[in-house]
């Protein structure tokens, strides 16, 4: 389990996070809504030790994740930021791969079971029609899909996914997370998902938390957490919570009015 108590995190006089915590228990999904600028993506980057905290601290597993190696770390704990970092021209075979590092021998070359989990992944990511592509000759959804198979790819139990739906067409969004989420159940994994997509966190996530200039405004399941009163009060605007006809999740229509 991966576990944020009273997590601060300051740069200079400013506070991006502000007494902050959590706990991404295997099975469940944690999503962390706000607008921008709340701290989302800060705490996110906070949970796998890649931003040193101002006070609290980030335990996994019971330890401090300050006291883990980063190879060791990543074979534990799998991230999607909201760019991927494309230096070289390589295939999305290759880029995938490179999920594998962490579990791979001393000398780093890929084995069998290296191809057969980034085999499974580019199908379940539908992407294995794209192996042999160059990344960076991808349209913005199909490289966000190969992000976020490389960090499958990784077999790792906590999965830290900042934005996994952008630039992705409806179909794509909803199939991705119905993956994060079975990737979930299926193997006890945990996830942690930074999503401005209200209405998607409603019918995935377990757990949601609506933060607003790095305070934590409300913490729970989404029918406790979105209600009117408190998306007011993190997002400034105010809205209309109906029920999902199919699935009874909240369901939130902004209101807009003319002036």
């Amino acid at each position: 389990m991966l576990e944020a108590k009273h997590i601060t995190i300051s740069y200079g006089t400013r506070t991006a996070v502000a007494d902050v915590s959590l706990q991404a228990q295997p099975g469940k999904v944690i999503a962390l809504l706000g607008p921008n600028g709340a701290g989302k993506s800060t705490l996110l980057r906070s949970l796998n030790g890649a931003l040193a905290t101002t006070s609290g601290e980030v335990l996994l597993d019971g330890v401090p994740v300050t006291g883990f190696a980063r190879r060791a770390i990543a074979r534990r704990v799998a991230v999607v930021a909201q760019e991927a970092d494309l230096r070289f021209p390589i295939t999305v075979m290759e880029f995938v791969l490179g999920g594998r590092y962490a579990s791979s021998g001393a000398w780093g070359w890929e084995n069998p079971h290296d191809i057969e989990v980034v085999r499974r992944v580019l199908n379940e990511t539908e992407l294995t029609d794209f192996e042999s592509r160059v990344m960076t000759e991808l349209s913005g959804g199909e490289r966000q899909r190969a992000v976020l198979a490389r960090a499958l790819a990784t077999e790792a139990t906590v999965l830290l996914l900042d934005e996994p739906t952008a630039n992705l067409d409806l179909a794509h969004q909803v199939a991705m997370l119905r993956l994060v989420r079975r990737r979930c159940k299926e193997n006890a994994c945990a996830a942690v998902v930074v999503t401005h997509d209200i209405n998607l966190a409603a019918d995935f996530a377990d757990l949601v938390m609506l933060l607003k200039a790095g305070r934590l405004i409300a913490s729970g399941p989404s029918q406790t957490v979105l209600k009117p009163d408190l998306l007011a009060e993190t997002f400034g605007v105010k809205v209309l919570v109906d029920a999902h006809p199919l699935t009874g999740a909240p369901r939130i229509t902004p209101i807009y009015t003319q002036e």
